[in-house]
This record gives structure tokens, C-alpha cells and sequence, in this order.
């Protein structure tokens, strides 16, 4: 019997207080390929829009890809279906699994631009339903079912251009919720070993670890890179202090930034949508309370502040040294106006593409004793304490100053930055395009 293809994406299953829709994802890959499923791909994890006021907690859809004989498919959903209901937190509000069911070798684009477009701005369950019915997919929701919207962004998120790899190891289910136990030495010498193929392990600024979780899920850890092999000898490099129930690589598009999209006007921006645009400094930085630094940008077309939280370390810091008339171009999530707020883009990078000359205005030179005058009060002119002379006429002259500032990208600090942001060591390792996916050898356990 010809064997059948399936895209099997499911979203939606975790809550603040525990469950992880990627350790369904783990469960499922040991129960299909027992009922005989063979994997086409690594296990997908797609990070969508992280802006959506609604999102899960990671905002992470997954999509297993398989091929299987047409006798066992009817199996294969069955086990789907209840894994999914077994592992989600139902009781939690807000909390709404789907599943979504594609059988065909190749997914069509109409699909693959809905998951483009919920991956960098909105989309709705409308649509979604559309297409299920256009192409004769399969869906099953829970609740609201809102998850299928992410199930069916993972089946059309097909990872063809930029991605990267994650391998997550779980914990054996007695040991959810306590504190996790791995040896950090031996994280910071994985990191060092692995350099620059593996990112984000440590935070360079803080040495704190990155690759531990701080909450209820099953996850030990997870170490991201450029291939799975070596996200794999990462993994053996890391030695946990508690048992380790099960690990997966998973494919993905963390750190590829594809949620940014290019605006060509500030006026262009929308509330929820992750934006790259570019404008004037308009109004100077100031600080905020917890050190949070706010500036303003205009193109002729609107003028749109740009915030940079404290937590984002050295991004934070090129944002308080700029000054009206420098040209940027800024990366972030657009924060929709308040009654106390206008619309701001809490930013992820900020690009310096020009400098304005900085100037400072001082007391002219006396032209007897070349000493600094003193200023007799405003519009009262200046006087040499030296020579005793006075000039009513002369005014401040402005003087040029270097800028403590240089032409260039800035990203927040690791520890602070989105699934999806790009860190700086991952420009010039993007993927271009890719034809085929060949698993390797052990890519799970069990």
C-alpha cells in the first residue's frame, strides 16, 4: 500500500501554571513512530506573533510531518487526539487547544501565507476555518478551539528558508514544578565549545544561564544552534543532576527574526504587529522610572515613540545616547496607545544609521586673556573675572563634541530577547533555501 502523507499541527495546550505544548510534541514522536509513522522532518516548533494580547505562553505552535500506510491514519489521529487532550491544562481559562489534520505531500501556499501572516501580524479564526475547508483538512478544537489558528500556522510554517535547531531534554513528571538541577560548568563549557554554532546559552553581561526554564513545564533544558548535530553535542556536553525522562531535536525559527516585517512609513504601523522602521530622532531620550529609556522618531508621515525596558542591557544604553537629528531604523513589537501612552515600539534592535553633530553651547573666550567668560545674568552678555572687562553683546558659541555613540546595530541583551529575535552572532549564518530535510540518526529518545 502507498504510503500517505500527514501534517499534524496542534497549539494551545499549556497555561501559566504548567503543560508545554512541545513535550506533547516529544510524547507524540515515540507513540507514532510505534504505530509505524515515518518522520519527514524534525518535529517543527514555530514561535508566532509574540505581540497578540491572546498568545500562549511561549507562543509556540508545533507540526509533526510524517508519511504512514492509509490503514493506520485513522490510528494515528486517535492517538493525536488523545494525547493532546490528556496533556492540556482544559481546566485553566484561556487555555484552548486545536489540532489541525493536512493529508497531502505538499502544503499550498494559501496556507503557507496565513502562517506567514500569523507569524508577523494577526489572523483569524475565520480564515483559518476557510482554508480547512478549501483544502479539506481536519480540525478539532477544545473549548473556544482557538489553537487551531496556531496548528494550522505550524502545518503552513514549512521552515524553507532561515531556521535553526533546539534540542529539549525533559524531566520525569515527579520533578516538574521543583527546582532544576544541571551543572552550570558545565553549561559555560558547552558554550565555549560550541561557539558560534549554539546561541544563547549564557547571558554575557549577567553569567546567568539561559538554557534552564524558570517555570512549572517539563522542560530540564534546551540549547538552540545552526545544525542538529551540533545541538546534539551540546546536548552531551551538559550534564544534568536529575534524571532525564526524554529529549527531541526540534526544527525551527527561533532566532531568525521572521516576525519583523519592513513598514515605509511610520503611519503604517499597526497595534500587535512586530515592525522595522525607520525615522529622524525627533525628540531626545529620557528616562523613565526603572531606568526605561523613551525616545521619539518621525518620517513626515507620523511621529511614534520607541521604548528601551532596562532589562535589554547594552540596547538600552545606544538608546540613551542619541540626540535629535540622528536617522535610525528600529525593531520591535508595536504597544498599542493607552489613555496615558501613545502608541510606542518596544524595541528589540536598533539600527544607527547616521549621526547628528552633538553640540553644547558655552561661554565665549575673553579675546584679551582667551579665559572662559562669566555670564552676567540672561541677555545680560559677559564678563572676564581676569581682565575686568564686560560685553554685553557677545552669546553663547555652540561647539561640536564626539559622540560616545557609533554607527551600528544594537540588540537587547540575551537574557531578554524573544524566541524570535536574531542574536548578533547569527548574522551571516542564515539559511538560504532548503529542498530537503534529512533527520539524523538519534534526533530523540525514546
Amino acid at each position: 500500500m502507498a504510503l500517505k502523507y500527514m501534517h499534524i499541527g496542534f497549539d494551545d495546550t499549556d497555561s501559566p501554571r504548567g503543560g508545554c505544548t512541545t513535550y506533547i510534541a516529544a510524547l507524540l514522536v515515540e507513540k507514532l513512530e510505534k504505530l509505524g509513522a515515518k518522520f519527514t522532518d524534525y518535529p517543527n516548533l514555530v514561535r508566532l506573533n509574540p505581540n497578540v494580547p491572546w498568545k500562549t505562553r511561549g507562543n509556540g505552535a508545533l507540526c509533526l510531518r510524517i508519511k504512514c500506510d492509509e490503514n493506520i491514519m485513522d490510528e494515528i489521529k486517535e492517538t493525536v487526539i488523545e494525547t493532546v487532550e490528556e496533556n492540556s491544562d482544559l481546566i485553566y481559562e484561556g487555555t484552548d487547544p486545536g489540532i489541525v489534520f493536512l493529508s497531502r505531500a505538499k502544503v499550498p501556499k494559501e496556507i503557507r501565507a496565513f502562517a506567514k501572516n500569523a507569524i508577523t501580524g494577526i489572523v483569524s479564526m475565520k480564515t483559518a476555518l476557510k482554508l480547512l475547508k478549501r483544502f479539506k483538512a481536519e480540525a478539532l478544537g477544545f473549548k473556544s478551539g482557538r489553537g487551531i489558528i496556531g496548528g494550522l500556522a505550524a502545518v503552513g510554517e514549512t521552515l524553507k528558508g532561515d531556521h535553526t535547531f533546539e534540542i529539549i531534554a525533559y524531566r520525569i513528571p515527579e520533578n516538574w514544578g521543583t527546582k532544576r538541577k544541571v551543572d552550570e560548568k558545565s553549561i559555560i563549557e558547552m558554550d565555549r565549545a560550541t561557539a558560534p554554532y549554539t546561541f544563547n546559552n549564557v547571558d554575557p553581561e549577567t553569567g546567568r544561564i539561559l538554557i534552564t526554564p524558570r517555570g512549572p513545564d517539563p522542560i530540564l533544558f534546551g540549547v538552540r544552534g545552526e545544525t542538529p548535530e551540533i545541538v546534539k553535542k551540546a546536548f552531551e556536553m551538559v550534564k544534568p543532576l536529575e534524571p532525564v525522562e526524554r529529549w527531541v531535536i526540534f526544527r525551527t525559527n527561533h532566532g531568525t527574526d521572521a516576525h519583523l516585517k519592513k513598514v515605509e512609513q511610520l503611519s503604517q504601523i499597526k497595534p500587535y504587529h512586530p515592525v522595522i522602521a525607520r525615522g529622524i530622532v525627533a525628540v531626545n531620550p529620557r528616562i523613565v522610572p526603572r531606568r526605561h529609556v523613551i525616545f521619539a522618531i518621525e518620517d513626515g508621515s507620523a511621529r511614534v515613540d520607541c521604548a528601551a525596558y532596562a532589562p535589554t542591557g547594552i540596547l538600552r544604553k545606544a538608546a540613551s545616547k542619541l540626540v535629535v537629528g540622528d536617522c535610525v531604523e528600529v525593531y520591535g513589537g508595536v504597544r498599542p496607545p493607552t489613555q496615558n501612552h501613545p502608541i510606542t515600539i518596544n524595541l528589540e534592535k536598533l539600527r544607527v544609521l547616521r549621526l547628528a553633530p552633538k553640540l553644547v553651547y558655552r561661554n565665549p573666550l575673553c579675546p584679551q586673556c582667551k579665559k572662559r567668560l562669566k555670564s552676567m545674568g540672561r541677555n545680560k552678555g559677559f564678563r572676564c573675572e581676569k581682565c575686568g572687562l564686560r560685553f554685553p553683546d557677545l552669546v553663547k558659541i555652540a561647539v561640536r563634541v564626539k559622540r560616545n555613540l557609533e554607527k551600528g546595530l544594537y540588540i537587547t541583551s540575551p537574557r531578554s530577547q524573544r524566541h524570535l529575535t536574531k542574536p548578533l552572532g547569527r548574522y551571516g549564518m542564515e539559511k538560504r533555501r532548503v529542498s530537503e530535510v534529512k533527520l539524523i540518526e538519534g534526533w530523540h529518545f525514546p
